[in-house]
């Protein structure tokens, strides 16, 4: 959908449309098509309408790019959606539906092998972003299933995920039975939120960069990103480097267990190191065992509440979570109303390192290359059990624990030391 006028960024742009805005030299529906020819997708259908010559003129056929390339021109404009009418009867198979806006680099293979597991009929691609508050929410379940999205317009007096939709879709021909004619659609209320209330749509979350240049301050960013190889370096074809975050005495203050939202306060400047790695690299994931859940103290529900809190913290202050993972179990018995199903011995209660070598399988993480931070010995030993670098923190419990003796490779006061450390050239 490449046919929008860009009045956000008409300064930078006046007389080009916006996805031929460059960045580096190209125009950022060119790195788009790139990375779809990378991925395997061939042919391209460009709805064009603002200045659409300009776009038509650059791209011909796509032959250059390694594409086949038709248009599909907009008389009058026809909303994010209205234009599918014209490809509604000869879209036998699922498509990837892109605004033509965004700069990204994506493993498409990927993205669409997740829609396709889910029988969906039309997926999201969704991402943690820097300002949750000012935009839409996705809601799921624990199966990815779409259950509501929160409008950002709406006062929100809860706390939330910071998961939002960027933009891009894997669609099933049978969403597009809601088009009738080619008249003006939304993408979202005419055909994705129908498709909700049938249980059709499905979000996959991913690590991978996808960020609207839509304002001048943000093609800034991007053309910074592109520069410095973190749009080419997120996507999941490529081997990615994380920063694993212990949770209580890491980012977090340290008040025993956990067992309700009102109780978690951020330690000072830990949202500002989790944002300086947000900027970087690397991802940011938190591993954390919380047997509380297996003692029967904590229920799931709230568990959750907790972490929707530390999510909409972060978010407050532009940082945002790649990935949370929690061990729920716990191997001692005898706790009243203990979970008896949770009361095992499993490979993901740390020193284990089973949460770590999961989030490595998930989101191709290489570990060698990846950093373990947190404030006890067990923190340690697990990121030496999976192969990972170490720094052990001086805030929470700072190793007074003891009950593993691995040695850290690095140590630091508090978070935001270790995340100067990180990214300090000299490593």
């Amino acid at each position: 959908m490449a046919g929008g006028k860009g009045t956000r960024i008409a300064e930078v742009a006046k007389d080009i449309p916006k996805p031929m805005i460059p960045v580096l030299g190209k125009p950022v529906l060119e790195y788009q098509i790139r990375s779809l020819t990378a991925g395997g997708v061939q042919d391209i259908t460009l709805v064009i309408g603002h200045l659409g010559d300009a776009i038509r003129n650059y791209f011909g056929d796509g032959a250059a790019f390694g594409a086949r390339i038709r248009y599909i021109a907009e008389e009058k404009p026809l909303g994010t959606a209205g234009a599918l009418f014209y490809l509604k009867e000869e879209l036998k198979e699922d498509f990837l539906l892109l605004f033509g806006d965004l700069m990204l680099d994506v493993d498409w293979e990927r993205f669409m092998a997740f829609h396709k597991e889910r029988g969906a009929k039309v997926t999201l691609f969704a991402h943690p972003n820097t300002h949750p508050a000012d935009s839409d929410l996705i809601v799921t379940d624990a199966d990815d299933r779409v259950l509501r999205i929160e409008p950002k317009n709406a006062e929100r007096d809860f706390w939330y995920h910071n998961l939002t939709n960027a933009g891009i879709y894997c669609v099933s021909p049978e969403a597009l039975r809601a088009i009738e004619a080619p008249e003006k659609v939304d993408l979202e209320r005419g055909i994705i939120v129908p498709l909700i209330s049938e249980g059709g749509v499905f979000a996959y979350h991913s690590t991978e960069y996808v960020r609207d240049m839509g304002t001048p301050d943000r093609l800034e960013r991007v053309v910074s990103d592109t520069r410095e190889g973190i749009v080419s370096g997120r996507s999941l074809r490529n081997p990615q480097r994380a920063v694993f975050l212990d949770r209580d005495g890491t980012l977090n203050e340290l008040r025993g267990f956990l067992r309700h939202a009102e109780e978690l306060e951020l330690i000072p400047g830990a949202a500002e190191a989790v944002r300086e790695l947000n900027r970087s690299p690397y991802l940011v994931i938190v591993v954390t065992n919380q047997p509380v859940l297996a003692r029967g103290e904590c229920s799931f529900e709230e568990m959750d509440r907790i972490h929707r809190k530390l999510e909409t913290l972060l978010g407050k202050e532009g940082a945002y979570l790649d990935a949370l993972y929690l061990c729920p179990h716990h191997p001692d018995k005898g706790f009243p109303g203990e979970v008896p199903e949770l009361k095992i011995r499993c490979n993901c209660r740390k020193p284990q390192p089973g949460m770590l070598l999961q989030a490595a399988e998930r989101y191709h993480i290489s570990l060698e290359d990846s950093w373990m931070i947190g404030d006890s010995t067990a923190d340690v030993q697990v990121g030496v059990n999976a192969g990972t670098r170490t720094i052990l923190l001086g805030t929470g419990e700072g190793g007074a624990d003891g009950k593993y003796a691995a040695e850290p490779t690095l140590r630091a006061d508090d978070l935001g030391a270790a995340v100067q450390a990180i990214l300090s050239p000299a490593l």
